[in-house]
């Protein structure tokens, strides 16, 4: 992508505006039935060839997630002074079009979460001045049926590839010292995109996310592209009654490569606001990242440096989002394909 020239009237955009070859709504998602007996293999098989899935039939009741939405667009519209009360992100509160220390901006605006119910009623109150246990109680009920969701789906992946415990990557998760994280994300619309003939405005600039998994729900406003393996972007079609899992870079090194993390950005609208819920599941930060032993063939080799949660969170966050965050743990060894293990 390379950044164009702009009319004087988009100059404040000229960061976030790019060429991006035009991409039509992608049918190939692989969807996963939770219910599905054989959902075990198909969420391996996602995870293999896409690095991502939707996930259909999750038992997460949709009320939880109409009801966070509903609070999360309560918020966002509020004037600028009053959501900038809730700010700076430090990390955990509100931001707007920063997107970490290193100069990544985006047309977002998002509020960043600890999943830990006792530092998310300190930050409702900052969020919401008047009745924050509405906005407290939507998070906390939307977050604990998408962790036990998560959690089952993890399971199955582990049964999927065949090895033991069961709860081998769940409990990393399950764990009181776990570093989950949990992230709204609000695109307004943007109608001067009118004018940028083709080009488009960056809402999330291409990234990979660096903890195991990463659990996406949105309103039906398109915007979400992942990159294939050939390096072709393509749009991946809304279903705001889905979920949508993405492989993050620990996974992607527990497996020892058989997962990849997959690379993503939204693109911004010109006339739908787009809003997105994502729950990250991290590790504890002590937590040493390397291939699952009992997944390992006899004579295979990690590809990966062995390193720490702790390391790497600090690694990811001093690096661009675009950087290959994993290439400074790679181990200079052939990578193998999915048909050698």
């Amino acid at each position: 992508m390379v950044v164009l020239s702009q009319p004087a009237a988009l100059d404040h955009l000229s960061d976030l505006i790019k060429a991006c070859k035009p991409t039509s709504l992608f049918t190939g998602i692989p969807v996963v039935d939770l219910s599905d007996p054989e959902a075990k293999h198909h969420i391996v098989k996602a995870c293999q060839d896409y690095g991502l899935f939707k996930l259909v039939n999750h038992g997460v009741p949709l009320d939880f997630m109409t009801t966070l939405e509903a609070q999360a667009l309560k918020f966002f519209n509020l004037p600028q002074s009053e959501k900038e009360k809730a700010g700076p992100a430090d990390p955990f509160g509100y931001g707007s079009k920063r997107i970490g220390p290193n100069g990544d901006v985006g047309w977002i605006e998002y509020i960043l979460l600890n999943t830990n119910p006792d530092i998310i009623y300190p930050k409702s109150l900052s969020i919401f001045k008047e009745n924050p246990e509405i906005f407290r109680d939507a998070v906390l009920d939307y977050i604990c049926a998408v962790k036990k969701m998560t959690f089952e789906v993890l399971e199955l992946m582990v049964d999927g590839l065949g090895i033991e415990p069961r709860n081998a990557l769940s409990n990393l998760l399950r764990e009181d010292k776990s570093d989950c994280c949990f992230r709204l994300n609000y695109y307004p619309p943007c109608p001067e995109l009118q004018a940028l003939s083709g080009r488009n405005l960056i809402g999330f600039g291409e990234h990979t996310d660096p903890q195991i998994i990463s659990v996406l729900r949105s309103n039906n406003t398109s915007g979400l592209q992942i990159s294939l393996k050939d390096g072709t972007w393509v749009s991946v079609p809304p279903d705001q009654n889905s979920f949508f899992i993405n492989v993050g870079d620990c996974l992607q090194v527990m497996s020892n490569g058989r997962f990849k993390s997959v690379k993503h950005r939204v693109l911004a609208d010109t006339t739908s606001s787009r809003i997105s819920m994502i729950f990250f599941g991290g590790p504890p930060l002590s937590e040493k990242i390397a291939p699952l032993p009992s997944l390992m063939a006899e004579g295979e080799e990690s590809l990966y440096k062995e390193f720490t949660w702790c390391e790497y969170k600090k690694s990811a966050y001093k690096s661009r989002l675009a950087d290959y965050r994993l290439g400074l743990f790679e181990k200079s060894v052939p990578m193998m394909s999915n048909s050698q293990f």
